[in-house]
């Protein structure tokens, strides 16, 4: 367990709105928390309105504790509040840095302030849980009150989820490692080719993409070269980027086949009509003038640039997910959707005024706003549900 602490400057009054405290979907995991184990509203609610007034000194967090002099606001006295929260085992630890060291952009989301469902969903896997649950919080206070929490632990408490808010770090801390022994322990990950179990993540990461060399220009065209002479109802030009395309096609295909990572096989649904017509569109310049006409090839087009064929397939196709795979982004929606209106789902599409989300068979999540009565593609599909939906709030 680490020893290092951090100390976070106490919060100024009014500088946090009413309603929800926590605004990420981890904040307000903690925050249910502390509510759901709390048998006293009237204490949750003063401690609500102490954390607002900055009542709360500045906070350490440490291992397996939080502290912070809370003054109250009857008799004037600052208590010195403790809201304890157990650290996980050397064990847990172990298991948990094996499990996120298989996926590198858990650590990158971690360093960007963000902490995915998946993260938490990936720790669950391996026996360990980091967000704390009913009864998990234990508060201590010298103040006479008898209540567990009382006003004052329950406002420390709630500033917390500030602190968490803004650094998922200050979670794993709590739970008995700081962000640099855990960055350590990650690069401390022994050698694949010593334990035969596969690469450690921060190598992997810091890994060029292996690609194929970039194809040589075309030669200039020469007396005595091949060219495309004018015909009836030929369009040279038009031959011409074809046969490029086909070009650059094969390329890729050919690239994905001799991938050296282990990745799937070549993706050949879009050699279909309807997606190499989007595909292509969406790729050459001048060729969705070409395609103007067509109807829906600018929506296509859009989606296809938003994620490829995956973002076409979500465009075209409702379908039904399995509810378990849907189960962790329902919090995570509810707590970010909080000021909006109430959001329906059909199928894979979540949809909450002129806002929508639609699940991909990749796991992915579409962000999607109405254009003139139409649903338009709004961006890169997100892994985390919450992450999509606040680039369209945004």
């Amino acid at each position: 367990m680490s020893d290092a602490a951090r100390g976070f400057p106490a919060f100024p009054a009014a500088t946090r709105r009413a309603g929800r405290f926590a605004r990420s979907w981890w904040g307000r995991a903690w925050v249910k928390a502390l509510e759901d184990t709390a048998l006293d509203e009237g204490q949750l609610r003063q401690g609500r309105r102490y954390a607002r007034a900055g009542y709360v000194g500045a906070i350490t967090v440490a291992a397996g504790r939080l502290s912070a002099a809370v003054q109250d606001y009857e008799d004037d006295t600052a208590y010195h509040t403790v809201v304890r929260l157990e650290p996980l085992s050397d064990g847990e630890w172990a298991r948990f840095l094996e499990q996120i060291g298989a996926e590198a952009g858990h650590i990158a989301a971690l360093l960007d302030g963000d902490m995915p469902t998946s993260l938490v969903d990936a720790a669950a896997d391996a026996g360990v849980r980091l967000l704390p649950g009913i009864g998990d919080l234990d508060p201590d206070c010298p103040c006479p009150g008898f209540e567990l929490p009382c006003r004052h632990a329950a406002a420390l408490a709630y500033q917390t989820s500030w602190l968490l808010d803004a650094d998922p770090f200050v979670l794993l801390l709590i739970r008995g490692r700081d962000q640099p022994t855990l960055l350590d322990a990650l690069r401390a990950t022994p050698d694949p080719a010593e334990t035969g179990t596969g690469t450690p993540a921060a190598e992997a990461f810091a890994r060029p993409p292996v690609r194929l060399p970039e194809p040589p220009p075309l030669p200039e065209t020469a007396p005595g070269t091949l060219s495309i002479p004018p015909a009836p109802g030929i369009d040279p030009a038009a031959l011409a980027l074809l046969a490029a395309d086909a070009a650059a096609r094969a390329r890729q295909l050919l690239g994905a086949a001799l991938a050296p990572d282990g990745s799937d096989d070549p993706d050949l649904s879009t050699l279909d009509t309807w997606p190499d017509t989007v595909r292509w569109a969406a790729t050459h310049p001048g060729a969705a003038d070409r395609l103007a006409a067509t109807p829906g090839i600018a929506r296509a087009t859009a989606a296809w640039r938003a994620a490829g064929p995956s973002g076409l397939d979500v465009l075209d196709t409702a379908w039904t997910p399995d509810p378990a795979d849907l189960a962790p982004a329902r919090d995570a929606l509810a707590a970010t959707w909080d000021e909006d209106p109430a959001a329906t789902v059909w199928c894979n599409r979540w949809t909450a005024g002129p806002h929508q989300l639609r699940y991909a068979r990749d796991g992915r999540w579409h962000p999607y706003r109405v254009v003139d009565g139409t649903w338009w593609p709004a961006g890169p599909p997100h892994r985390d549900a919450a992450a999509a939906l606040l680039s369209l709030l945004a």
